[in-house]
């Protein structure tokens, strides 16, 4: 079961959350740049932003990123690989909004069927592609737009139950979201299954910042500046292994997301209408920021379906985005490890990274 368990949900969403980076994530915050930078007067640089951008953010695009990013991650061959290609652009497209999912879950079944016959005929040339891409187009015609629907109605139901109950699901979103960021558990990919944005996707942000600077600020006696960077602006997934010794260190930044994740929703309603997977990112290389700045100025497809649209942010948003992603977290998760020190529960070199 362990076995099936990090294939599947650990490695195959891992290498769907790259797949997103390289492609739909990377390619927002291109176009939008240049689309920032052409208001300041017309300049072909200016333009090359935009339209690589935009290519960059194709669904069939990122579809067949993604589908290659699992497929890497599996550790198929190249044949399977490349044949992947289709079969996640394929998917993306017909999924819909809830695409991520479809491509998730058929580029898995495909590149099983792939694996299944690769290197074992002297025609595997044409067997493998041949398996795979029928596969994953069999699959795509039978399950793709019912797990789209499926998981946009999901998406859809977290996001109205947000705007119906912002203090409580902004709780919730907070705490399980950031949960899932410190878990060998990729929570971009599914933020981007579920199409996460709007009050929900901040909300998100805020348990993941919660998360990683939470762990880099209570640690730093242990960790120093290297802790700072490698936790705040990597991952916190770094603190598993102490985790794992010692899960009551796990405390103070699960009751930091609990209060930034309601501050986010009710005090500054911050929004994230980037691209979804920004949502499951908090402060990795500053993503979920660049996700909520890119909202504001040009909210993606999937966030302008559910009624968002561009924005002049003023003082307030600002004072909010930093608040939420880089003071409250560092502070609570500090003075809620204040306690817990003294009472032993978190020891010296508890925090220590490997």
């Amino acid at each position: 079961m362990n076995k099936y368990v990090k294939r599947y949900l650990i490695d195959a969403m891992g290498g769907m959350a790259q797949g997103l980076f390289a492609s739909l994530l990377i390619g927002t915050i291109i176009r939008t740049l240049g689309q920032q930078l052409v208001r300041l007067g017309s300049n072909p640089v200016f333009e090359f932003l935009i339209s690589a951008g935009g290519f960059a953010c194709e669904p069939h695009v990122v579809g067949a990123a993604m589908a290659v990013g699992i497929g890497y991650a599996m550790g198929a061959s190249s044949l399977v690989l490349f044949t992947l290609v289709a079969v996640g652009a394929a998917a993306n497209i017909s999924g819909g909004a809830g695409g991520p999912l479809a491509v998730l879950v058929i580029a898995v079944l495909s590149c099983e069927c792939g694996m299944f016959v690769s290197r074992k005929t002297k025609v595997d040339i044409i067997v493998t592609p041949l398996v795979t891409i029928s596969a994953g187009v069999f699959f795509t015609l039978i399950f793709a737009g019912h797990i789209g629907k499926a998981a946009y109605a999901f998406g859809n139901l977290i996001m109205w139950a947000t705007t119906l109950r912002p203090f409580l699901m902004g709780i919730f979103i907070s705490v399980i979201v950031g949960i899932l960021l410190t878990l060998p558990v990729s929570s971009a990919a599914v933020c981007a299954a579920l199409g996460l944005t709007g009050l929900a996707g901040g909300a998100a942000v805020a348990g993941c910042c919660a998360q990683m600077v939470g762990f880099a600020v209570m640690s730093f006696r242990e960790n120093g500046w290297s802790g700072i960077l490698s936790q705040g602006l990597g991952t916190s997934m770094l603190q598993m292994p102490n985790i794992v010794k010692n899960p009551r260190i796990w405390i103070p930044p699960i009751l930091a997301s609990a209060i930034t994740g309601p501050v986010a929703t009710c005090l500054f309603k911050m929004q994230m209408n980037g691209a979804a997977v920004s949502s499951g990112m908090g402060t990795c290389g500053l993503v979920g920021q660049i996700g909520v700045i890119t909202g504001w100025f040009e909210p993606s497809e999937s966030a302008v379906a559910h009624g968002a649209f561009a924005v002049c942010p003023g003082a307030f948003d600002w004072l909010g985005l930093v608040l939420i992603c880089f003071v409250l977290p560092g502070l609570f998760s500090w003075l809620f490890s204040l306690p817990l020190r003294r009472m032993e529960w978190i020891k010296n070199g508890d925090l220590k990274l490997q």
